[in-house]
C-alpha cells in the first residue's frame, strides 16, 4: 500500500514476525506500487527508495503501476537487475491521480492495455514471475470478461481484492466472488495463483476464508497495521506489554527517519500512529500529542512521558 509498506516498515515486519520457514511470517512481500514511468524518468533515483529491501524480506515482489508498455519493460529489467523475486502490476487503485494516468483501476475499462502491460513486464523481468493485483469490475461485476481476460495471459498469480472499484471499501468484501475466480480459473484450465483480499483480520481469519473459497493464498493490508508481530505464531498479541507496543512504535518512527527522512513527509507515520495506539486508558490523549509531534525526538519524549506516568 502507497506510503504504508514502506522499506521502513516492512524490515520492522520481517525482524517481529520472525519471517521464515520456521517460524511462520509472510509467505512473500510485496513493495508499496511505484510508477514505471517516474522509474523511467531523470527522478527515478528517488522512486528507487521505494524498492529498497533487506535479506530478511525474500521472498519480495515489487509492485508497479503505469500505462505505457515502453516503460514497463524498462521497470521490467530494472527489477530484475534489483534482485526482486517477482513484478506486480496494479490494476486495482482507485485513486484520482493514479487513474487520470490511464493506470490502477482504470486498466479494468481498458483490457487491451492491461494485456500490452503484462506483455511488456514479463518481456522486460526476463523470466521473473509477473502477477496482477485487481477488483472484480469497475462500475459493476466483471469478472467472467475481466477477469478471465487476465488469467488467459498466464500471470503466474492473480490478487482478487473482493469488491468493485466503484464500491472502494465501502461494503464488505465479497469472497463469493474470489470463490468464483478460482473456478473460473480451474475451468480454464491455467495454473495461475489465486490471492483473496479484503477484509481479513488475522492469520485465523485468513486461513478460513482461504479454505472456504479455494484460493492458494490471502493477502493481508489492513490489519498489518500497527501489528507487526501478526504473523509470528509464536506471539499472541493481546499478550504483549503496552511498554513493548510503543518501543516498537519508536523503533519503526526512527527506522522511517533514517531511510526515508529526507524524502518523505513525517506525517506518513502518524497514520501508523493510529494502529499502534487504541484499546489502552489514555490512548486517545496519547494519539493527540503524537499527531503534533514532527520528528522522532519529539515522539520518545511524548512516549517517555507517557511512561512515567503508568
Amino acid at each position: 500500500m502507497a506510503d504504508v509498506t514502506d522499506t521502513a516498515f516492512r524490515e520492522i515486519i520481517a525482524k517481529y514476525s520472525e519471517h521464515g520457514i520456521t517460524h511462520g511470517g509472510p509467505d512473500v512481500f510485496w513493495t508499496e506500487f511505484v510508477s514505471c514511468d517516474g522509474l523511467a524518468s531523470k527522478g527515478r533515483e528517488v522512486l528507487l527508495r521505494d524498492l529498497e529491501y533487506t535479506k530478511g524480506e525474500h521472498p519480495i515482489v515489487a509492485q508497479v503501476f503505469g500505462a505505457h508498455p515502453e516503460n514497463f519493460y524498462k521497470a521490467g529489467v530494472l527489477i530484475r537487475e534489483l534482485g526482486f523475486d517477482g513484478a506486480d502490476i496494479n490494476m486495482g487503485c482507485p485513486d484520482r491521480s493514479v487513474e487520470k494516468q490511464g493506470a490502477g483501476a482504470a486498466l479494468i475499462k481498458n483490457p487491451e492495455l492491461a494485456k500490452e502491460l503484462i506483455a511488456a513486464l514479463k518481456e522486460g523481468c526476463g523470466g521473473l514471475p509477473v502477477s496482477v493485483k485487481t477488483r472484480v469490475g469497475y462500475n459493476k461485476d466483471q469478472v467472467d470478461e475481466w477477469i478471465s481476460m487476465l488469467l488467459g495471459t498466464d500471470i503466474a498469480a492473480l490478487t482478487i481484492h473482493a469488491r468493485t472499484r466503484k464500491e472502494m471499501s465501502k461494503v464488505p468484501a465479497r469472497w463469493s466472488d474470489v470463490k468464483r475466480v478460482v473456478e473460473l480459473r480451474d475451468g480454464m484450465g491455467v495454473k495461475t495463483l489465486i490471492i483473496g483480499n479484503g477484509d481479513i483480520t488475522d492469520i485465523r481469519d485468513g486461513e478460513e476464508k482461504a479454505r472456504e473459497s479455494g484460493a492458494d493464498g490471502v493477502m493481508l493490508g489492513r490489519a498489518i497495521f500497527g501489528n507487526p508481530w501478526l504473523f509470528n505464531k509464536n506471539v499472541q498479541v493481546s499478550e504483549i506489554p503496552l511498554e513493548e507496543k510503543l518501543r516498537v512504535m519508536v523503533e519503526h518512527t526512527k527506522l522511517f527517519e533514517k531511510k526515508l527522512g529526507d524524502i518523505k513527509n513525517f506525517a506518513i507515520m502518524k497514520k501508523h500512529y493510529k494502529a499502534y495506539v487504541h484499546g489502552f486508558d489514555g490512548a486517545k490523549e496519547l494519539r493527540m500529542e503524537l499527531m503534533e509531534a514532527v520528528d522522532v525526538a519529539g515522539v520518545e519524549r511524548i512516549i517517555a512521558r507517557f511512561l512515567a506516568k503508568n
